[in-house]
């Protein structure tokens, strides 16, 4: 009889989480069942329930371990910049991107549907920090006016809703405009080209300059 594996509170909560995760990943919100976790960790099921309770309430802690996990590659992309001047959002782009298509996207419409709502916000604060800082920086270095905060916050919002639905609407969305699938392929290199632009400003002299501006 193999020996009992003695976990601490935390450590068998983190391995439950990545134990779902990796169910949700390969199969969806359907296959994280407490049964198919427990047995992925080697614990009982009345082991999981120990600790999250209800499946409802693992799959919502589930949903917030990635959130977590979102924020740490985020930062961990933030951070390879450093201080070069010609850092490139598209990590970000990418990272955005992966967490829904590993089954994060299905999880959260899935909860949502069954009445729970995220009370939390902020998940992004920090990129929007880093990024309108960069942005300022990169303004004087350059001489171009810098993107206001909200603007920052609006391109980074709605960047997030694209990657955030892409797996459940995205093929949809493309064919209402006569788009193929293999559009898809196209869709992160246009957010971080929107991205870019968003960060770079514009210049002063032909703010006013052009049709449709305002200028007098």
């Amino acid at each position: 009889m193999a020996a009992r594996v003695r976990r601490t509170p935390d450590e068998a909560r983190r391995q439950i989480l990545e134990a779902a995760a990796g169910l949700l990943a390969a199969g969806g919100p359907a296959a994280v069942q407490v049964r198919a976790v427990a047995a992925a960790v080697g614990v009982s099921d009345a082991a999981v329930n120990h600790h999250f309770g209800t499946r409802e309430q693992l799959l919502s802690a589930l949903l917030r371990f990635g959130g977590a996990k979102l924020k740490s590659q985020l930062r961990a992309a933030l951070d390879e910049w450093g201080d070069d001047a010609a850092a490139d959002p598209a990590g970000l782009v990418r990272v955005l991107a992966a967490l829904y298509a590993d089954g994060y996207a299905e999880l959260a419409l899935a909860l949502h549907r069954s009445g729970w709502r995220d009370t939390g916000s902020g998940l992004l604060d920090e990129v929007v920090d880093r990024l309108y800082t960069r942005a300022r920086a990169n303004g004087a270095a350059t001489g171009r006016t810098p993107p206001s905060r909200e603007a920052v916050q609006l391109t980074v919002a709605a960047l997030h809703q694209a990657v955030a639905t892409e797996p459940l609407f995205g093929d949809e969305f493309r064919r209402s405009v006569g788009l193929d699938t293999t559009a898809r392929d196209h869709l992160l290199g246009w957010w971080t080209e929107t991205l870019r632009t968003t960060m770079a400003g514009h210049d002063p002299s032909t703010r006013f300059g052009g049709r449709g501006h305002g200028g007098g």
